[in-house]
């Protein structure tokens, strides 16, 4: 080890972002998360992308074969992963050519010196070398043979070379650890929990990890080392998480709160089989997981839980929406607590499965055969899923009604710091069953469609409670007394009733904040994934003393009561989307406002560079 004065020194900066890539074999997105578990046990601020290639099984070297991780990390409050990387670690060619474009004006690289062979540029599809052709210049250029370097380090042991090839993402862990001041403790740990019952592997990938961070502390490559302040969070205990882990331990939360036994029905799509492998971890509570033979099913058990006095959930994406689409009309029809999940992805038809998009709203509000309305609410972090899907649960009981809850790839996969809550302060949860008959006329019958004058549900009722038999189906049903009725005036009463039920949702939404500016020049509007964006870049507008205000929409369908008042406090109005325009004309249709939109439509999130762009020029644009 050498001594203290011939360690580089250290520049403290107030942010920073990496962003690993490789092949899907060379572990980036494990790599990444470490990293960002160790950024968080040094109380960082956080936000991450991670990037799936599309193609199961890429040939590797492959620009389409690519995997990636993008992480931002502060000391200050960190909204999005980040427009411009600082440090780009590239395990092969391919991932240099894909993710350069990313990289700012004189930031860092990393790069496996030793995968840019002939075959390895054939691959990635590049006639020169660009470590040899002048492509780098302006960046910062480390080349480090970690192939080389791992299979050195590991000479000692029995492993074989396509294991020890496995480990080089961790001398690159280790390094980027090294640089970046991150502590190795947590990794460390990962791996001896990790790999307890393979000893072989654990220690073969913790000595590979040290190795990486002792190359940094040995080599003479690096002129300066960088370190990242802690961020002055409010007190509490925290933890990093991800929207799909957020949205299981929400589910769990709304269960024992309400005492509701958990039922969730799924069918494995992308990108929502993450919350099938997360809720099975909570059998211990109660939960109950079943993956069925297809989407219709999934959504056909969860509606027969909910029947059955439990609390049906299903998730699926765009595609499985379509296919469950009339077992939610079911639930309308039967006006039954179901929620459905929807992790949307770019689309039509298969689309693109592992890129982001916020592709299904107008799906979501409208999708389904006949008068069917249901509420509909977007999360807008990974941290906000747990609260969201809480809330989506709340109205599924308290209304009688399904309710679709809006996240996409980008949430679900990304993480960010969480305060775990107290559970006495979460929303009071209270499910009622009916228990006897309704008196209506003197008559001691059960009235299955009675409905509370408040809220307009229905009693729920479970099966098997003696006097309370009643039918379910999807036929229409009398008023009051759920029988059959084919009756128009008794059909145009059931449909208005239940349109008038989720519109009386609003009677439990919050004031709608605005973020920045209550009133002035301009007002953007959002749902979903582009919060951080926005936020980000309203700040910077703002600071160059333009009156700009912001409202982040938790629930789209139906609209906060309070939506329209604000819209009139402001000139123009401009609509980020991850689409080509839905929920702008959502807010057209009930608000008869001009107003702009921003639209992008790449499978990736917004850089608040992009939003800000367009906040400035709709600034001093004439008014359609």
């Amino acid at each position: 080890m050498p001594d203290a004065t011939s360690s580089p020194p250290v520049e403290t900066l107030t942010e920073a972002t990496i962003l690993f890539a490789g092949d899907s074999g060379d572990g980036m997105q494990l790599t990444g998360t470490q990293f960002t578990q160790a950024a968080a046990h040094a109380r960082n601020d956080l936000a991450t992308l991670p990037d799936y290639p599309a193609e199961i099984r890429a040939p590797a070297g492959t620009t389409y074969g690519v995997s990636a991780f993008q992480l931002r990390f502060g000391s200050g409050e960190i909204r999005t992963p980040g427009d411009e990387v600082d440090l780009l670690v590239a395990m092969n060619p391919a991932a240099l050519k894909v993710h350069l474009h990313r990289v700012r004006e004189g930031g860092a690289l990393i790069v496996n010196a030793n995968s840019f062979t002939e075959r390895d540029l054939e691959l990635a599809e590049l006639e020169q070398n660009p470590l040899e052709s002048g492509l780098l210049e302006g960046y910062q250029v480390f080349e480090v043979e970690l192939t080389r370097l791992t299979q050195e380090a590991l000479e000692h042991t029995d492993l074989s070379r396509t294991t020890v090839g496995r480990t080089k993402n961790m001398f690159a862990l280790g390094l980027a650890l090294w640089l970046y001041s991150r502590p190795l403790e947590p990794t460390q740990q990962w791996l001896q929990q990790k790999f307890a019952d393979e000893p072989e592997i654990r220690d073969a990938n913790l000595h590979v990890l040290s190795k990486g961070y002792h190359y940094g502390e040995t080599t003479d490559a690096f002129v300066v080392r960088y370190d990242v302040a802690a961020a002055d969070l409010a007190p509490g205990t925290y933890r990093s998480i991800r929207g799909a882990q957020a949205i299981a331990l929400g589910l769990v939360a709304a269960s024992k709160q309400s005492g509701l036994p958990l039922f969730y029905g799924s069918y494995p799509i992308t990108p929502a089989s993450d919350l099938l492998h997360e809720l099975s971890r909570y059998k211990h509570f109660g939960v109950m997981t079943f993956q069925a033979e297809d989407e219709i099913a999934a959504a056909g058990a969860a509606v027969g839980a909910s029947f059955g006095g439990a609390l049906g959930v299903c998730a699926t994406s765009g595609p499985g929406v379509a296919l469950k689409t009339e077992t939610i009309g079911l639930g309308v029809m039967t006006e039954l607590p179901l929620v459905i999940i929807d992790m949307q992805r770019g689309g039509p038809s298969t689309g693109l499965p592992t890129k982001t998009e916020q592709s299904d709203l107008l799906q979501a509000v409208y999708g389904r055969n006949g008068e069917a309305p249901l509420p509909v609410l977007a999360a807008s972090s990974p941290a906000d899923c747990f609260d969201t899907i809480y809330e989506a649960c709340r109205i599924a009981t308290r209304y009688m009604t399904p309710v679709i809850f809006l996240a996409d790839g980008y949430l679900g996969n990304g993480s960010e710091p969480w305060r775990i809550p107290d559970v006495a302060d979460l929303p009071a949860f209270d499910v009622s069953f009916a228990t006897t008959p309704t008196a209506s006329n003197g008559q001691n019958d059960f009235l299955p469609y009675a409905r509370d004058p408040d809220t307009l549900a229905r009693p729920w009722a479970k099966p098997g409670t003696k006097g309370l038999e009643h039918r379910i189906g999807g036929l229409e049903k009398a008023h009051e007394t759920g029988n059959v009725s084919y009756d128009p005036a008794n059909h145009q009463r059931m449909v208005k009733l239940r349109a008038e039920k989720v519109q009386r949702v609003t009677d439990m939404m919050p004031p709608t904040p605005v973020y920045g500016d209550p009133d002035g020049a301009l007002l953007v509007i959002g749902w979903g994934s582009t919060r951080g964006a926005i936020e980000a870049a309203v700040d910077r507008v703002r600071a160059s003393d333009a009156r700009v205000g912001h409202v982040h929409l938790r629930h789209v369908h139906p609209f906060p009561a309070d939506l329209g008042p604000i819209l009139r406090r402001f000139d123009k109005i401009l609509v980020p989307e991850l689409n080509n325009g839905q929920l702008i004309r959502l807010l057209r249709d009930q608000f008869t406002r001009s107003m702009t939109p921003l639209n992008k439509i790449q499978g990736q999130p917004f850089h608040a560079q992009e939003v800000e762009a367009a906040l400035r020029e709709a600034l001093v644009s004439t008014p359609a």
